[in-house]
């Protein structure tokens, strides 16, 4: 079985086992209650920032996931794409990770890509992909036997219809599954050439109050439709197209209700006149 590489390993997050599985134990030290315990986590919603930045807030998602749910197969959207883009996926392997491997759910994926048109990645051809990677060593340690369907969608209609689907597919063939999609905020900065309310604590007000906080009232309202809408008419998710599919997947699974875990910005963590916007989001049955 070929093995894709921990390409942000070592960088992005810590590279080896002991250190990883130190990380994640003092990354959950900090975590903050889940928003509804004892009620069925169907999926989340997760920032992929480095570790330093935005781990803890991806960590405590997995966790509250992890307090109703073992599940088969973790359905992961991801990837920066822009409407004009092909989705992507990986139909088999596994994806390497400080703590193990994850083994692709080749079944699953398989009848994913069967009916739509994907670009087919595989451990020796891809692109590098922060968006889905810096998920996985959570993943691993909260969810140590699962499989994976590691997917990147674009933001447009033609996305919502695959996520649907793949939720369909894992429930069709047995799967216990949740879903996970990864995306950052706001690229606020020279550094990202986006600065509509100039500098420090006035734009840093604004992103928070309002830039942020209208993509992140679609999410709660599990509208996928209105979440592409919101990020490409303000540009305040990175990855809409993966978000719009992870409620789209959850919707399909059952879900009625989202949570915000928390939300902060690498402003917070340490602040410079560029900064990103983080959320975490539970999904609930």
């Amino acid at each position: 079985m070929q093995v894709r590489r921990a390409d942000f390993a070592g960088s992005w997050y810590p590279g080896r086992e002991s250190e990883c599985i130190a990380s994640i134990e003092a990354l959950v030290k900090e975590c903050v209650p889940c928003p509804e315990p004892g009620r069925q986590a169907v999926g989340g919603l997760v920032p992929h920032a480095g570790w330093y930045y935005s781990g803890r807030l991806a960590c405590n998602v997995i966790r509250c996931i992890s307090e109703s749910v073992a599940p088969d197969v973790c359905l992961i959207f991801g990837r920066h794409l822009p409407p004009t883009e092909r989705a992507y996926i990986m139909t088999e392997g596994a994806w390497d990770t400080p703590l193990g491997e994850l083994e692709i759910d080749r079944q699953v994926a398989e009848r994913i890509a069967s009916l739509y048109p994907f670009v087919v990645e595989d451990a020796l051809r891809h692109e590098p992909d922060n968006t889905i990677e810096l998920q996985l060593p959570f993943i691993k340690y909260f969810f140590p036997e699962t499989r994976i369907v590691p997917l990147g969608l674009p933001p447009k209609s033609f996305s919502l219809n695959v996520a649907r689907r793949a939720a369909e597919i894992c429930s069709e063939l047995g799967r216990k599954s949740t879903v996970l999609g990864s995306t950052d905020l706001t690229h606020y900065g020279y550094n990202y050439g986006f600065v509509p309310k100039g500098s420090g604590e006035v734009a840093v007000s604004w992103v928070k109050e309002e830039n942020d906080r209208r993509v992140v009232e679609r999410v709660l309202e599990l509208d996928p439709v209105g979440v592409i809408q919101e990020a490409l008419d303000h540009h305040n998710a990175c990855c809409p197209g993966a978000v719009a599919a992870a409620i789209e997947a959850a919707r399909a699974l059952g879900a009625t209700l989202a949570r915000q875990v928390d939300y902060f910005t690498s402003y917070d963590v340490r602040p410079d006149s560029s900064f990103v916007g983080y959320v975490g989001v539970v999904f609930y049955a």
